[in-house]
């Protein structure tokens, strides 16, 4: 399976230290598939933000959990605009993979921010 996958970042403990989860560190893959997705739910920004998945990976300005997803991730950055990637374990193959990317507002963000889903990296 990974074999279809591209390494677009690498996870690190920092990210288990915010987060207080244990997730495995080493490598975030992408798929093809990810254009799809973000076509299919996230129409306001197509694909234009898959090219700033690295760079959001390697240097987020925020670091977070969905309170509601095991075993996943919440990275965002400022780019020319904020933009969040969202990074999930396939526990049944044991690595981690972008789940989705998208833009996210400032209040959303400050919303994230003051309930404690996310944290300033």
């Amino acid at each position: 399976m990974k074999s279809k996958l591209e390494k677009v970042g690498d996870y690190i403990e920092k990210f288990n230290e915010y987060t207080g989860q244990d997730l495995p560190c080493g490598p975030i893959y992408q798929s093809a598939g990810l254009a799809s997705h973000v076509r299919r739910h996230h129409p306001e920004t197509g694909v234009s933000l898959l090219p700033y998945v690295p760079r959001i990976i390697a240097a987020p300005d925020y670091v977070g959990k969905h309170p509601k997803e095991r075993d996943s991730v919440e990275l965002v950055k400022y780019v020319d605009r904020q933009v969040m990637v969202c990074v999930k374990l396939d526990s049944k193959n044991g690595y981690l993979y972008v789940a989705s990317v998208f833009e996210i507002n400032q209040s959303k963000l400050e919303h994230r921010v003051n309930s404690g889903r996310l944290r300033k990296l």
